[in-house]
């Protein structure tokens, strides 16, 4: 039999359509009533091989995806080829995932379970620093402080629903020049990195020369998700905890955060930055 390559094989994928945002009534402090709109939030219960393993509370904006990089964030399947199909029904809620050969020792991997700092209490199986010492970011990769601009800008730019109806958040996927590549947004930045994770595994796109943006926290959870991405450089325009910025420092990831405008504040990782910006001062 002739090997699969997972540079060119795709499993059997739904195209879940569902509505993001839900209209309501609202008054405001003068009595006035008007429309408003506001994210949708539906549970997405996660069946593998028949086998309930998790209920995501997401806003439905890339469910297959999500379900794929959930499963490679969480490590429980390592290679996209293992994974047969996606399958997304809206009407019971529910994503049926099928593998080639099963999840090994999947009862013991999910057993120990570790709920997170992310919007919604996202939960991570195992322990948070397992395989961290493993990981090896490029060391040669650097970040132009004119494209960090640029990223930003983008995003400032960028039509969204956050725009529209607010209380989400958005994950941002960009080449190192600061091309857009992926914009994903979510109830919880946990379940916006996991989209992407998998959008990325569906096209083959490794993380070496690539930039991560997010609009919350980096928490220690987001920046294990990175590192397990490949991915040197996080932005948010929000900031770190202390955990993030420890293992961040411990896989030899840069962090940016405060990123608004001209500014942020550069907190791991000093010597991939490269500062080629004049330099404006107030």
């Amino acid at each position: 039999m002739t090997a699969r390559d997972p540079l060119k094989y795709r499993p059997q994928l739904s195209n879940a359509q569902a509505s993001l945002t839900h209209e309501v009534q609202a008054v405001d402090e003068r009595g006035r009533v008007k429309a408003l709109h506001i994210p949708a939030e539906r549970p997405l219960t996660m069946y593998v091989d028949k086998r309930e393993l998790v209920t995501l509370m997401t806003l439905g904006a890339a469910p297959e995806a999500l379900t794929l990089g959930y499963l490679r964030n969480q490590r429980l399947v390592a290679t996209l080829d293992e994974i047969v199909s996606v399958q997304v029904d809206w009407e019971v809620d529910a994503v049926a995932v099928t593998t080639r050969n099963g999840i090994a020792d999947v009862e013991e991997r999910t057993s120990k379970k570790v709920v997170t700092t992310g919007c919604g209490q996202g939960s991570v199986f195992g322990g948070l620093m397992d395989e961290v010492d493993s990981i090896a970011l490029p060391p040669d990769a650097r970040l132009q402080q004119t494209v960090v601009y640029r990223i930003v800008d983008t995003i400032r730019t960028q039509q969204s629903i956050y725009k529209q109806a607010g209380s989400v958040h958005g994950c941002a996927l960009f080449s190192g020049s600061g091309e857009l590549i992926y914009f994903i947004e979510d109830v919880g930045r946990h379940n916006a990195v996991d989209a992407i994770a998998g959008r990325m595994w569906l096209d083959g796109l490794e993380g070496a020369d690539k930039v991560f943006y997010t609009t919350g926290r980096l928490t220690s959870e987001m920046v294990i998700k990175g590192a397990q991405m490949g991915i040197p450089f996080l932005l948010s325009r929000s900031g770190t905890t202390q955990m993030g910025h420890m293992v961040a420092e411990r896989v030899g990831m840069s962090l940016l955060a405060r990123c608004s405008g001209k500014h942020f504040l550069l907190l791991a990782g000093r010597e991939r930055l490269v500062f080629d910006a004049p330099q404006e001062w107030d």
